[in-house]
């Protein structure tokens, strides 16, 4: 047989006949090795070991220890199983499809009754049941037309429609787990055995349409997670469990900080609580802006969609953008307009306003821009998905020779501002060209050749996103972690050589002659909506001093003190401190309880003894022990805590 030659990680070369399988080569290493594989990766695409290898490549074998290849199989191999114990169960069930999302997998099925909670335990039951069985998994490539006629026997009409989707006269891969079979791409583990039984859980159960459109059958989806172990599955439920405690509508109605309702879908409503935390919010982003050389500005929220069309937007966003029709008194027919779904082309005209020469750039010009897109009613989620929103949106116009520059310094003010706000740590990734997008092939090549060269100015350290680019240019996209360890996407900076050429942006050059500006479109809060969101939960309510909506709370112990509680409560005020009275007639354990449900960092216990002295006694947020101080020493303490951390 012909002989082909395969590169180990450590650079040793072997000889193996031409088809050799990833199995067989681990087994020519060492058995306990076959034993152990799970999967291989050749020439970096990810392997059954099944599979044959028909040319030179460079290999690797995967065991449970290899992190990203090993969590992608199990929670891969695991929806197989799952959907296997369903159709155990209920062998009227039909089968869609299956694939792995981030902590695990779902499964979209077509049955007839709902599932129930009792339903979930036993298909749990009955997967630990097939773990144990330890059947085989194996895999044959069908024609078309075969894979059609088994399912069609079958009765399984989704599966069917999935292959008649399959452009072309492609082959279709058949896995086999025992005596269960699945149509997928694989790779998949070599039975069902490698799985850990102990290290995956059956969450819940959602309403699905087939391939995600209304129009179609509704189908009941269940969703999976699983680990490599028992101890990060328990790990990562202790984290939901602390997740659910911080959930930011909890909270957000326990702090009476806003609500949503049917009326106005994706569009916040924030109550005097939630408005100060966003007013104190702008303010420091406002100071931060100013001090980095921006320049606020204004543009209109509603804008002729020649203008969209002119940017690009209107062909590759329309379907997000809200559409507004004006009957013109002057215009024969209805001029259509749209909500403003980013900033970015208005503030262009801001720039196109006189002419501008390469001594204005770079020129940086800051909105807090209220935005409004379309999102399917099933994606949003309280703050943290809406249809409404305000950017901390800048745009930076500047010469390429600038660029590096500028994404240094962008990168400098975003990680104080997350450092202010008590975000440590975040990563950084490069989303290069999607398949949607306008401009030509060079002038992306030249933004993205330009963006990673300004990053590496920066830090190494930075991952690379393919096809995730907005559909105008490159980006740079910034993701903190917050006090559980979850990743938030927030930050964005993305260079556009596209925009300017299409909206006519110009600049006067050194050598007197016309030249297009690069666009850097940027944001470290991303909005203010689901920022605020993310530090409800980040901080379980317990905001910093400087953010928190009410920051102390002034209680009476006795009525007779009430006086003096009114006093306090006003030098409180006088020194710019939002303080109020609780002068209720209840006792002051009960008043203690219900405003550390309410988050509010301190308060004031006010009894006759504190009268007399004229002091105070403070209990802080979290805090058992009360220290007796000084009404002087307290507001000046408290005027300490509550300075922004830009004023300290």
């Amino acid at each position: 047989m012909t002989q082909i030659s395969l590169t180990f990680p450590d650079g040793n070369k072997r000889d193996f006949d031409k088809g050799v399988t990833p199995f067989e080569v681990a087994a020519a290493i060492a058995p306990s090795l076959a034993k152990a594989a799970i999967s291989a990766s050749v020439d970096g695409r990810h392997y059954d070991l099944q599979w044959p290898i028909d040319e030179d490549a460079k290999i690797a074998i995967h065991t449970i220890k290899d992190d990203a290849q090993a969590l992608e199989l199990i929670r891969h191999d695991f929806a197989h199983v799952m959907a296997r114990a369903v159709q155990t169960l209920w062998p009227d069930v039909k089968v869609t499809i299956g694939p792995v999302i981030e902590n695990g997998w779902y499964y979209d099925f077509d049955r007839e009754e709902p599932f129930t909670p009792e339903d979930l335990g036993a298909i749990e039951k009955e997967m630990k049941a097939i773990i144990n069985q330890r059947d085989p998994v194996r895999t044959e490539v069908w024609d078309r037309s075969r894979a059609i006629e088994h399912y069609i026997r079958k009765n399984e009409p989704f599966k069917v429609e999935l292959i008649e989707g399959i452009p072309g006269d492609e082959p279709v891969r058949m896995y086999w787990h025992g005596h269960w079979q699945d149509l997928c791409r694989g790779p998949h583990l070599q039975h069902t055995g490698q799985l850990p039984a102990d290290a995956f859980k059956l969450m819940s159960v959602a309403g699905a349409y087939w391939r995600g459109d209304h129009r179609n059958k509704q189908l009941q989806r269940i969703y999976g997670i699983a680990f490599k172990n028992r101890d990060d599955l328990k790990s990562h439920l202790t984290m939901l469990e602390e997740a659910a405690k911080r959930d930011h509508r909890k909270l957000g109605r326990e702090m009476e900080l806003f609500h949503l309702q049917e009326e106005a879908p994706g569009m916040v409503f924030w109550h005097p609580n939630g408005w100060t935390i966003y007013r104190e919010l702008e303010a420091y982003m406002r100071r931060r802006l100013i001090r980095a050389g921006y320049q606020e500005i204004k543009t209109p929220q509603v804008v002729d969609r020649v203008l969209w069309e002119r940017s690009g937007h209107w062909e590759a966003y329309r379907e997000h953008m809200f559409i507004v029709e004006v009957e013109e008194e002057h215009a024969k027919e209805k001029r259509i307009n749209a909500l403003k779904p980013m900033n970015c082309p208005c503030h262009v005209q801001v720039y196109n306003q006189g002419l501008k020469s390469y001594r204005d750039l770079p020129l940086r010009l800051a909105e807090f821009g209220s935005c409004h897109r379309y999102e399917s009613s099933g994606s949003m989620h309280g703050l943290m998905r809406v249809r409404g929103f305000v950017q901390d949106d800048a745009h930076i116009f500047c010469t390429e020779d600038q660029i590096e520059q500028e994404c240094a310094g962008f990168i400098e003010l975003l990680s104080s501002i997350y450092r202010d706000l008590g975000f440590t740590k975040f990563d950084v990734k490069l989303s290069t060209r999607p398949e949607v997008r306008v401009g030509s092939d060079d002038i992306w090549d030249k933004a993205e050749t330009a963006l990673e060269n300004a990053v590496r100015k920066v830090t190494n350290d930075f991952e690379i996103d393919p096809g995730e680019g907005a559909f105008y240019g490159p980006k740079l996209d910034f993701k903190l972690t917050d006090a559980i360890g979850r990743e938030w996407q927030c930050g964005t900076f993305q260079v556009d050589f596209n925009l300017p050429m299409r909206l006519g942006a110009e600049y006067v050059g050194e050598d007197g002659g016309k030249h297009r500006p690069v666009m850097l479109h940027r944001a470290i809060l991303g909005s203010f909506e689901r920022f605020i969101g993310i530090l409800i939960e980040n901080y379980a309510g317990k905001m910093p001093f400087w953010l928190a909506p009410r920051q102390i709370v002034v209680a009476s112990i006795v009525s007779d003190a009430d006086d003096y509680v009114t006093e306090v409560t006003a030098r409180l005020r006088d020194a710019g401190l939002r303080a109020e009275s609780d002068t209720r007639n209840e006792k002051i354990n009960y008043k203690v309880r219900e405003h550390s449900v309410g988050k509010v960092p301190a308060i004031l216990a006010i009894g006759m003894k504190e009268v007399e002295g004229r002091t105070v006694s403070v209990r802080r947020l979290g805090e058992s022990r009360t220290e007796t101080m000084p009404l002087e020493q307290a507001i000046a303490e408290f005027s300490d805590d509550a300075a922004p951390p830009d004023k300290k």
